[in-house]
């Protein structure tokens, strides 16, 4: 805590390390009506440089602080007004100065412009200018976006601008890897980076822009400098370090006109991961989900073994090797192909102590688990874009997923239960090679300026193969042990007194989506929207349980462990809306006739259901102001389960939980109400959110969960009780006196769940809140600190566990190319009861030199420098809750070279 108080002193001393005055005004057109995103800049006469700089409040307010006894020329544009420059001379106390811009769309003759707005508006377009916010001790673009008002980059690399996710990122119009924001954060050079721009209400197809509701769909165009176009570029950094610790990343970077090339490659045993399996399985590649405005939802899950993640791509070891590159090429004018393809292999050592208690019994898990991973992943994609004039778009995208993966673990379990306590010893092994092609084709036609007609087709091949096998210290199913002859598998005793058991799945999907679009323009403000559209999926799912005995052979288990399932799902469905804008108010409501078939055949026996529904929904917006909007969307939606809920044949999960599925098992049906509010404020980069959704779930797919101890038989059903889900999260920001910035985050979920536990219903429920406040700075020529404070609890029925997180991050660029940087965590995790009670923290820290002008650029950084050993989560499942301590990497010490192309 030392490090942390010594920061906090610094931090308070930066305030009044020079004497600043306010100049400030009004800027109004000619009959003294307030002009609003105003550009106002002062900038220095002796040095040429900008000192301060302002966006006009809606009330056409400015605010600048500048450095007292100088002079200054203020300058001050707006599009459609001429641009005014005045001197003004000042002194020891404020200044108020009001400006009046007269319409005018030639600009002053001999203005001569020498310094940019750090941030200006044009539309729907913010654009920072990325220099101004840069101190020099950035890297990648990561840095130079959190230094930006308004803008946030989490761990996984998820941008949010204005409170909403970035959902494509771009480099000169063109996608990064299909817009994947994590990759472009982690690896784009910051001193490559001239502007940010932010893209909202954006839609990719022009045609489209203002008939939907593009309101909560960002984008994140950069910029590159001049010196950067029509050039290779990028760097190559090697470091190593004691213990044979290494990396080698090589980044080449090439953009034009006409195409452009992305290279990235990483090798490490560092522990850091450019894609992890979470990620690879959650990338879409772009594809939209063209089904979603329908009120029926039919996803494929994703039938993997559920391999053990990271937290944070922590781990006690992690070796990665990866590389991918991105291309885009514009032969013409009308056509654009772009594509790319990823590799990733990372070979992963997790060592986890967890303690699991069943809600309902009181029943405990204790367990030591050592488990060794090794995935392999591929992706590729390549698309084209064709627009052979204004009224037509033709888009083709094919997107391919490959991977190999294993898990190999041992585990040590103590059970104490009500009827004694026991210990096992669980080897277990996992190993999936799933893969599948999505394919989308795309026609958008502009007939008219009334008459717009899109077309979309998309198809998914999928087949996953997930094979578990557990070899077993006691037999965790014995006959009846629930009362129910359907639960006796008949597993037989061998003289070593193990058990083997072997699962083996194998899921095949083609799913197809078709839908086709009229919009009807009434009126530039009024259109009405008309939908055809017709899902079909067929899904096969075939699979065995059997026991290896010790002499080598294998024994089908009882009475049914094998799976042929045929399951097809149609929906075919009609839909109409109508978008209105009257005043400041956006409304769209919405209706869809379903027709629903579905069928599925097992064990010689055919189930059929068919339906009709109609599915309403609702959009609202409030235009407050320019920069704040209130937002209401109901929907009654229609979820329908795969092919994974259906086999009656036993699937064994874990080596402890037994599945069983139900043919008859029917559609969940879930009303939703969500408010957003949104303010953004330019003159002082002050932006306040706030989102808040309430659902309600009827005819939920549930469990039927049987207990033995902790080992569990289940099959699910249709709850005749209402499940509901309450999440809030809301932030507040702003900037204060250009240099200094604070925000706090706030998120809150709440739930309540019904399931059957040993034929009993329960309810329980989980609510979870967490907040972080965070301060800093952004000087140019002075250290910069972050400091805040988190604090997280979870409450799952009777346990409560609560984390406080005190951090602080210091950046200074110094001596004309030094720069140092260090980063400091410390965690308290305890329970409320203090049955678990622990402390720990992390710091790393880095100093580099870097001369300008120079190719090369030499670093001596740590990791983990005290040395942390574990950390700690935990994780409810409605039947249960969990806390685990899991072991991280020990410390790194690295002497990195980095040449810059």
């Amino acid at each position: 805590m030392r490090i942390l108080l010594i920061i906090i002193f610094v931090f308070s001393t930066l305030f009044s390390f020079s004497q600043t005055v306010r100049i400030e005004g009004v800027v109004t057109d000619s009959i003294k009506s307030p002009i609003e995103l105003a550009n106002v800049m002062a900038v220095n006469v002796d040095s040429q440089s900008m000192e301060s700089y302002s966006i006009t409040s809606d009330k056409g307010r400015y605010s600048l602080n500048v450095k007292a006894n100088k002079t200054y020329l203020l300058r001050i544009s707006f599009l459609g007004y001429r641009p005014k420059e005045l001197t003004l001379v000042v002194g020891n106390e404020n200044v108020v100065k009001n400006i009046v811009l007269d319409p005018d769309s030639v600009e002053l003759e001999g203005v001569e412009i020498v310094n940019e707005m750090p941030v200006s508006i044009k539309g729907d377009t913010i654009v920072y200018n990325a220099d101004s916010f840069s101190s020099g001790t950035e890297r990648k673009l990561e840095d130079v976006l959190k230094k930006l008002p308004g803008v946030q980059v989490n761990a996984d690399g998820q941008i949010e601008v204005e409170g909403k996710a970035v959902q494509k990122l771009m480099v000169e119009g063109k996608d990064f890897f299909d817009g994947d924001t994590k990759l472009g954060v982690k690896n784009i050079p910051a001193d490559a980076i001239d502007k940010v721009q932010v893209l909202r209400n954006y839609n990719e197809v022009g045609a489209l822009k203002g008939l939907e509701n593009n309101e909560e769909n960002v984008a994140m165009n950069i910029k590159l400098k001049k010196g950067k176009k029509n050039f290779w570029f990028g760097d190559v950094t090697a470091a190593a370090g004691p213990d044979k610790r290494y990396i080698l990343n090589p980044k080449l970077f090439y953009y034009s006109p006409k195409y452009s090339i992305n290279v990235i490659a990483n090798t490490n045993n560092v522990g850091e991961l450019p894609l992890t399996t979470q990620d690879y399985f959650k990338f879409t590649g772009g594809f939209r989900n063209i089904m979603g405005k329908g009120g029926s939802r039919f996803n494929v899950s994703s039938n993997d073994l559920g391999l053990l993640g990271l937290r944070n791509n922590r781990a006690a070891e992690i070796l990665t090797k990866f590389g991918a590159t991105n291309f885009s090429y514009s032969p013409t004018s009308k056509l654009t192909l772009s594509g790319f393809a990823i590799f990733s292999r990372s070979d992963t050592r997790l060592e986890t102590d967890s303690r699991l208690q069943i809600v309902q019994t009181g029943d405990r898990q204790l367990t030591e688990e050592n488990a060794d991973q090794s995935n392999k992943l591929g992706l590729f994609k390549l698309s084209a874009t064709y627009k052979p004039n204004s009224k037509l778009q033709i888009d083709y995208d094919a997107l391919g997923k490959l991977s190999d993966q294993s898990e190999g673990t041992s585990l040590f379990r103590q059970i104490l239960t009500s009827q004694g306590n026991r210990d096992e010893q669980i080897f277990t092994d996992k190993t999936q090679k799933p893969a599948s092609i999505n394919q989308n084709f795309a026609a958008y036609y502009t007939l008219s300026d009334n008459h717009i007609f899109a077309a979309e087709v998309q198809h998914l091949y999928q087949d996953e193969d997930p094979m578990y096998a557990a070899d077993l210290g006691e037999n965790p199913f014995p006959d009846n042990t629930t009362g129910n002859d359907d639960f006796n598998l008949g597993i037989v005793d061998q003289p070593s007194g193990r058990f083997n058991l072997f699962q083996n799945r194998f899921i095949k999907t083609n799913k197809l989506d078709a839908k086709i679009d009229y919009y009807y323009v009434l009126t530039p403000k009024s259109n009405f929207n008309f939908t055809l559209a017709n899902t079909y999926s067929n899904q096969r799912l075939t699979g065995d349980l059997f026991q290896q005995l010790d002499n080598g052979t294998t024994e089908d288990l009882n009475p049914v462990t094998d799976n042929d399932v045929r399951y097809r799902f149609i929906d075919s469905y009609l839909g109409l809306h109508y978008k209105l804008l009257f005043g400041k108010f956006t409304i769209m409501p919405g209706l869809s006739y379903h027709r629903f078939s579905l069928r599925n055949e097992q064990q010689g026996t055919l189930y059929n259901q068919n339906f009709d529904q109609l599915l309403p929904d609702f959009y609202a917006l409030y235009q407050i102001k320019k920069s704040e909007t209130l937002t209401y969307n109901y929907a009654w939606t229609n979820s329908f389960t795969d092919v994974s809920q259906l086999p009656e044949g036993y699937i064994l999960t874990n080596y402890n939980s037994l599945f069983r599925g139900l043919r008859s098992i029917q559609n969940a049906t879930a009303q939703s109400h969500s408010l957003r509010y949104f303010r953004y404020n330019m003159f002082n980069f002050e932006n306040i959110f706030g989102f808040l959704n309430y659902t309600r779930t009827l005819d939920a797919v549930k469990r039927n969960a049987f207990f033995d101890g902790v080992n569990q038989f289940s099959t699910p059903f249709n709850s005749p009780r209402v499940d509901e889900a309450l999440n809030g999260s809301g932030s507040y920001g702003r900037s204060f006196a250009r240099f200094y910035k604070a925000s706090l985050n706030i998120s809150m979920n709440w739930s309540k769940f019904n399931n059957l536990q040993n034929a009993t219903f329960i309810t329980t429920e989980s609510f979870t809140q967490s907040y972080t406040l965070r301060a800093s700075t952004n000087f140019k020529n002075a250290p910069n600190i972050e400091f805040g404070y988190g604090y997280t609890q979870n409450d799952y029925q009777n346990q409560t566990f609560l984390t406080d997180r005190p951090f602080v991050n210091l950046d200074y660029y110094f001596a004309d190319g030094f720069s140092f940087v260090a980063e400091y965590e410390f965690f308290h995790y305890y329970s409320r009861d203090k049955s678990v009670n622990n402390e720990y923290d992390f710091l790393s820290a880095s100093l580099s030199y870097f001369k300008k002008g120079s190719n090369w650029e030499f670093k001596v950084s740590g990791t983990n420098l005290l040395n942390t050993t574990s950390l700690n989560d935990d994780s409810f499942s409605e039947f249960s809750f969990r806390t685990s301590q899991y072991r991280v990497q020990p410390r790194f010490l690295l002497f990195s070279v980095k040449y810059n192309l």
